[in-house]
């Protein structure tokens, strides 16, 4: 776990690789939009294979609220923290995307049992800052900051939370939005001053569920934008066209010197690769395009829908999850020019390739990955958005959604669904829920980032 003589997290990737195995993990369990009149909650996973429990909910910490729609989670310190033995890596930020609250849970004093701390109201963030819908947290040295998809009344561009070390409400982190359309996903890399932010949709938008011509009339993204982290404004902005339609996940490598990183493009079903040339300017290109496969109920063929993308700690390895088709994906990027396929698993989607799994039938696809930090072991699970959920995958009201274990060989490649790991989320104790982003108590590999 960590080493708190030297502050949270770990002193750089290589290090991360060889903390212990994890034997917990957290995962947010949603009852927004499936009819059960239910808070949503976080769940405590044991992850232990010598345990009595491995495999199983050992915990679950309802919110006060119903409607929350937790989605994804961030920690208050990682690895930027290193070094720092004030800081502690001991509470996991949870936002509801629909209530705008912000819920600060004590994962340290009993990591086994995570208990409430706060709430930041989420009237009061919209009064302060005019910003709702949050997202992404990363913790920011000491500071946190947390992508806000919409303005108080959920339009766009959005903007950007600054919570203090004391979950206070700083105010609004950027000093322009420029010309930024739309918000979603953001990663920074300090040495070389940049941060990059992705593209979703205004919360208005995306919220009441997914409209194909909306697409065509330019309501979602297809624009990343390079940021000058220490002025915070935007700087340069890629148009990705037609090659990066609602560009999501944004990941760097997480070596601090590189400047190499990736976006997975959802619904063109891309990977866009950027980095900085010798000149010192930004470049970027496709490296990875998932093709549409026809359905015979469908006008049109199914597009992949890249949900979710993250590399190894080593960033040797690019995992990608397309949510509809159904099927996870591991590809050498050891040259990040040149990506290799070098694994793949199905599980659920709606090509009926894997609609049962370790017993379970899958309802949805595989949507959000947690890799364990020496890269054997992704989580994954399989609810993307409630409205969305609803849409494409009804049965997920009454079947709930699950986490499988995916084995990577993390030397020549290649992937196997674990058969004695499963987490069925359609048996909880107040009726199916569905769940969603994974974190670990010691740090993973979409939290840490190293100065």
């Amino acid at each position: 776990m960590t080493n708190h003589c030297c502050g949270p997290g770990y002193a750089s990737p290589a290090e991360a690789m060889t903390a212990p195995r994890e034997k917990l993990l957290y995962t947010i369990a949603i009852y927004t939009g499936t009819g059960i009149q239910k808070p949503d909650y976080l769940c405590t996973i044991d992850v232990d294979p010598e345990s009595s429990t491995y495999s199983q909910v050992i915990s679950r910490l309802q919110m006060p609220g119903i409607g929350d729609e937790l989605h994804h989670s961030g920690w208050n310190a990682c690895s930027s923290c290193h070094g720092d033995a004030s800081m502690e890596r001991k509470y996991l930020i949870v936002p509801g995307v629909r209530s705008s609250n912000l819920h600060i849970v004590d994962c340290g004093t009993d990591p086994r049992s995570p208990t409430l701390f706060k709430v930041i109201d989420g009237a009061e963030i919209k009064a302060r800052t005019n910003l709702s819908a949050p997202h992404t947290v990363h913790c920011l040295g000491s500071d946190i900051i947390v992508s806000m998809l919409g303005d108080a009344q959920g339009n766009a561009p959005g903007g950007y939370l600054q919570l203090s070390k004391e979950f206070e409400v700083v105010g609004r982190w950027e000093n322009s939005m420029g010309s930024i359309k739309f918000g979603y996903d953001f990663w920074y890399q300090p040495r070389h001053n940049v941060m990059v932010s992705s593209e979703w949709a205004a919360p208005n938008t995306f919220m009441p569920g997914f409209d194909l011509e909306e697409v065509g009339h330019l309501k979602y993204g297809r624009e990343i934008h390079f940021w000058d982290f220490e002025k915070k404004e935007p700087k340069q902005t890629f148009y990705l066209g037609e090659d990066g339609l609602i560009p999501l996940e944004v990941r760097f490598h997480h070596n601090p010197d590189s400047s190499h990183g990736f976006v997975g493009a959802a619904l063109s079903a891309n990977i866009i690769h950027w980095w900085k040339d010798a000149a010192g300017d930004w470049q970027w290109e496709k490296i990875v395009d998932v093709g549409n496969e026809p359905h015979p109920e469908w006008p049109i063929p199914i597009p992949g829908v890249i949900s979710v993308i993250l590399l190894s700690m080593d960033d040797r390895y690019l995992y990608l999850c397309n949510w509809l088709h159904g099927d996870i994906r591991q590809y050498d990027i050891s040259d990040p020019h040149d990506a290799k396929l070098t694994g793949q698993v199905w599980m659920g989607g709606l090509l009926g390739r894997a609609p049962e799994v370790n017993g379970v039938k899958v309802t949805g696809g595989p949507q959000m990955i947690q890799l364990s930090l020496d890269g054997k072991r992704l989580y994954v699970t399989t609810s993307l958005f409630s409205t969305w959920d609803n849409q494409f995958y009804p049965e997920i009201r009454t079947n709930g959604g699950c986490m499988l274990m995916v084995n990577c060989d993390t030397e020549n490649g290649g992937m196997e669904i674990d058969p004695l790991f499963v987490v069925d989320f359609g048996k909880e104790p107040n009726g199916p829920s569905r769940c969603h982003e994974t974190r670990y108590p010691g740090g993973d590999c979409t939290s840490d980032i190293w100065v």
